[in-house]
């Protein structure tokens, strides 16, 4: 979305940078068009060990995540979607962008794509199921999301609050790489025109550390 106030890119805390619209125009549709393939594979939201639901769903590339593992079958036993060379090439290009380095070894082989209504958000958490301290890259596609980003010791404060909009990096690793976060809400009617009606993408690209 078109904003009065420029938006610049920062360090939020250390080894969290926010790039807004690092995402062209062309390069969102062709992510939400890809977002759509793979959905059909069908999109669940994730039931927690406490029995609650996650009010996200959710599919997954790669390796298949549940709370709190991974594994390379899906619930009802089907075989992961496979992760893309292409999305592992877009990862290598943010992790160099957002740490403004010429080339990186970063080789992500699992990604997250939550999908966000008006109602979804997510709860303060940390990104500890993989095996690997490489960083954590979320692409932002849709709605725009007020995400709060914290410490590594608790939800509780310091944290920030910022707003991630269509088109937006985020990359998080080294010292906060095990940072509590989550999406308090997103705000209607905010999507740009990149073939969604409403809603927000949110895709997470890590590296398992599994084989």
């Amino acid at each position: 979305m078109d904003s009065l106030i420029p938006r610049t890119r920062a360090e939020i805390a250390p080894g969290a940078v926010h790039v807004p619209d690092w995402l062209t125009p062309q390069e969102q549709r062709d992510l939400v068009q890809a977002c759509r393939e793979w959905a059909r594979a069908g999109m669940r939201s994730p039931k927690l060990p406490s029995g609650g639901v996650m009010s996200v769903r959710t599919v997954c590339l790669g390796w298949h995540w549940t709370p709190y593992r991974y594994s390379k079958t899906t619930d009802d036993g089907s075989p992961v979607l496979p992760f893309p060379t292409w999305l592992a090439d877009l990862g290598r290009r943010a992790v160099a962008d957002a740490y403004d380095q010429l080339n990186t070894d970063y080789t992500p082989d699992t990604a997250l794509i939550n999908f966000y209504d008006e109602s979804a958000k997510m709860g303060m958490h940390q990104d500890k199921d993989e095996q690997s301290n490489a960083p954590v890259v979320s692409l932002s596609l849709g709605d725009d999301a007020l995400f709060r980003f914290g410490n590594t010791e608790n939800r509780n404060k310091p944290h920030k609050d910022i707003t991630l909009s269509s088109g937006d990096l985020f990359v998080f690793g080294g010292p906060t790489r095990l940072a509590y976060h989550g999406v308090l809400r997103t705000t209607p009617a905010t999507t740009p025109e990149i073939g969604m009606k409403k809603g927000r993408l949110n895709l997470t690209l890590r590296t398992s550390g599994l084989t």
